[in-house]
């Protein structure tokens, strides 16, 4: 496959890793008011590994073993600690202002890619990025300046899920594994929030429930896909396409929770959007004039 193509096809992986990632992310926040985080992470954990197991064993995808088992629990202890995160800065603020900090991320990757990767961010990507921290900017709730202890917990979700990120780009260009990546995390998760789960569990209902498990398939094609798109895209240029998710947040949080951005919002999605835009086409573009050369 071409670089133009790989671009263009990580693009599309990562437009519907938005939904997907989303939805769990809407879930989280309907069942984080009722219950504690290693009870939402253990079942959905467990689930996961459940599909995981199921569609190892119908061959293909690389499998579950992997050569870099230290980059992998790196990647899973990363993981767990943006799960936790990422459950607190939900259960504390609205949408929105979770989104600033995962509008954060490409930036954070960006910082990370070349002495992790190798991969060295091209003045045109920082301009990019510019544009796209001035649309965070944008996105910053009138009278919510103030950092409370939710702002920091999304920081810290910012921080280390944009690490778990890097990892998987690595592993990415070493083999693909992407049942691997999405197994060894959750195992790991689920193994953490188990030692926590008898001291914080409550019986939960058939409605409940149905909700841990839309959460799994949910956040097991999130996982599967991000992985794919990461082994196409550099992780600066597919983080910022992540951040179409705030649409889907938009929606989400409109119709399930009555939070309604207002315009200054929505002129940061606009800025952010373009953004990762740009940087597909300047992933794309110069590897088209390449090949013609």
């Amino acid at each position: 496959m071409s670089a133009a193509r790989s671009a263009l096809a990580g693009a599309a992986l990562v437009a519907l890793y938005t939904g997907a990632i989303a939805a769990a992310d809407g879930i989280t926040k309907l069942i984080a008011g009722g219950y504690a985080a290693p009870q939402l992470f253990a079942l959905s954990s467990g689930l996961v590994i459940l599909l995981s197991l199921a569609a190892a064993r119908r061959g293909g995808h690389g499998g579950l073993r992997t050569r870099c088992r230290g980059v992998m629990a790196l990647r899973a202890t990363l993981t767990v600690l943006a799960a936790i995160g990422f459950f607190q800065a939900f259960r504390l603020l609205p949408f929105a202002d979770v989104f600033l900090f995962i509008a954060l991320m490409p930036l954070i990757a960006a910082a990370l890619s070349g002495p992790a990767l190798g991969e060295p961010v091209r003045p045109a990507v920082w301009l990019a990025l510019s544009l796209g921290a001035a649309g965070v900017l944008c996105l910053m709730p009138a009278g919510r300046l103030a950092v409370d202890p939710g702002h920091l917990w999304a920081l810290f979700a910012a921080l280390t899920g944009t690490g778990s990120m890097v990892a998987a780009r690595y592993i990415a260009r070493i083999e693909r594994v992407p049942l691997a990546q999405v197994f060894w995390p959750n195992l790991a998760l689920m193994l953490t929030m188990g030692v926590a789960l008898p001291f914080v569990w409550q019986p939960m209902g058939l409605a409940d429930l149905g909700w841990v498990a839309g959460y799994a398939l949910f956040l097991f094609a999130a996982r599967w896909l991000s992985v794919e798109a990461l082994r196409l895209l550099p992780a600066y240029v597919a983080t910022p396409l992540m951040n179409l998710q705030f649409v889907w947040m938009v929606a989400i949080g409109w119709w399930g929770f009555g939070e309604l951005p207002g315009m200054g919002t929505m002129l940061g999605v606009a800025l952010v959007v373009g953004s990762g835009l740009w940087l597909v086409a300047d992933e794309a573009l110069p590897a088209r004039r390449a090949l013609r050369a």
